[in-house]
């Protein structure tokens, strides 16, 4: 067995605690401002925060090819995903919904593995369809079918393949770059799709309070920042299938934090979720050396 790096080791966890609190900043944020708006700012404020990281630590800039398929992966990690999800809540669907609906990511991505030369074996196989039921018996108290229009459904489901192909895309096209390069060129183009959808269907209007302001003060920093350098970070490390597989501990750790923080039932079924996942998370990383094709 492989042991992991301390940079993996540290990275892990990490991304886990802070993908968990998208869901919570979207419960904070959401009533207050439609998410195209939204994520514009936000979008913009990682762009000035990293405008002066680049001023002091000079980044390496990619090559025009390179740049191109950065971007790309950008498109689907960044707008694609997070404004999927948004959209999705904001239409009315639950925490829970979604986060089940995403947490299909791991399944979805071994299938496409091949994409990417790699080949999950029987035991990783297991893993991840236990992982998806520890994460429907998580979300199963939560999860309300009834009056969720169609669309949201839609967004939830664009959000689920712009996450797993946008993992898979940089993984096989632009798996290493410089970070403050990558993030300028990631996070230019996703503000600049959020203002044209927030110019052509929204109406722009936002309600200043201090939810929204913490909302959009975390969404720039551990969030957008923080958990993107860390997803980057283990898409470099490890493979595809593995990176994902994390994901699996993200509703988990939702159901936990809206717990603590909102005093949300916290059931016994959710609890063996929560083991259910972890156990999945061991039974897709130990010892599983995922073999390159040749």
């Amino acid at each position: 067995m492989k042991s992991a790096t301390p940079i993996e080791a540290f990275a892990a966890p990490l991304f886990v605690f802070i993908w968990s609190t998208g869901f919570i900043i979207a419960r904070f944020g959401m009533p207050y401002m439609e998410p195209a708006t939204f994520l514009f700012l936000r979008f913009t404020g990682v762009l000035l925060v990293m405008g002066l990281i680049i001023l002091f630590w000079k980044p390496i800039w990619p090559n025009r090819s390179q740049t191109i398929h950065i971007a790309v992966a950008g498109v689907l990690l960044q707008f694609g995903y997070v404004m999927g999800v948004w959209s999705a809540v904001r239409l009315g669907m639950t925490a829970g919904l979604i986060a089940l609906i995403v947490g299909l990511q791991p399944i979805l991505t071994a299938w496409s593995a091949s994409w990417v030369a790699e080949r999950v074996n029987y035991r990783q196989w297991l893993g991840l369809v236990l992982g998806i039921g520890g994460v429907a018996l998580v979300v199963a108290d939560k999860t309300s079918f009834l009056d969720i229009p169609m669309s949201a459904y839609g967004f939830a489901i664009a959000a689920l393949f712009a996450i797993t192909f946008g993992t898979l895309y940089q993984k096989k096209y632009c798996p290493d770059f410089d970070l403050r390069a990558g993030s300028m060129i990631q996070f230019s183009i996703s503000a600049l799709l959020c203002l044209i959808v927030a110019l052509l269907f929204e109406t722009r209007e936002i309600v200043w309070n201090a939810p929204v302001i913490g909302a959009l003060l975390w969404g720039i920093l551990p969030t957008s920042i923080g958990a993107i350098s860390l997803l980057f970070i283990l898409i470099r490390k490890g493979a595809a299938t593995k990176v994902t597989s994390l994901l699996y501990l993200t509703p988990p750790t939702t159901a936990l934090m809206a717990w603590i923080l909102f005093d949300e039932p916290l059931t016994l079924m959710m609890l063996a979720g929560l083991l259910l996942t972890m156990t999945a998370v061991i039974l897709v990383n130990y010892q599983g050396k995922i073999v390159a094709k040749r």
